[in-house]
């Protein structure tokens, strides 16, 4: 089955913004699924895209990082270093904030981590 996905996205002033087009492959029996089942799984594959790997490739450039081709040790490194940042994430605080400052304070991210200087 091939599904298509429309997507408007609409600014604040009820304009449209944006339009795109994506299409689906799946081997799943359109007599077993609904509509709803459909955008659900479409949803939740675009929420690991954009929980995840948008913050490796944009944030850490993870794609072009040259350690990539060391193996799979600079993946578990990245993948452990932002489970550590969602693990510490506040209400209201993105990753990304929570990573700079990190960024500047190193020392502060030690502490954190429980690595307390005696």
């Amino acid at each position: 089955m091939i599904l298509r996905v429309d997507r408007e996205v609409f600014g604040k002033d009820g304009l449209l913004e944006s339009h795109d087009v994506r299409y689906f492959l799946t081997s799943l029996d359109p007599g077993e699924v609904t509509p709803s089942d459909l955008q659900k799984w479409v949803r939740d594959h675009w929420q690991v895209e954009n929980s995840l790997h948008f913050v490796k490739d944009r944030w850490w450039d993870e794609d072009q990082h040259y350690l990539k081709n060391a193996g799979n040790i600079f993946v578990k490194l990245t993948n452990a270093a932002l489970s550590m940042l969602r693990l510490l994430q506040r209400p209201g605080e993105s990753v990304r904030e929570i990573a700079e400052n990190f960024h500047y304070s190193p020392r502060k991210a030690l502490q954190t981590l429980g690595f307390n200087k005696n």
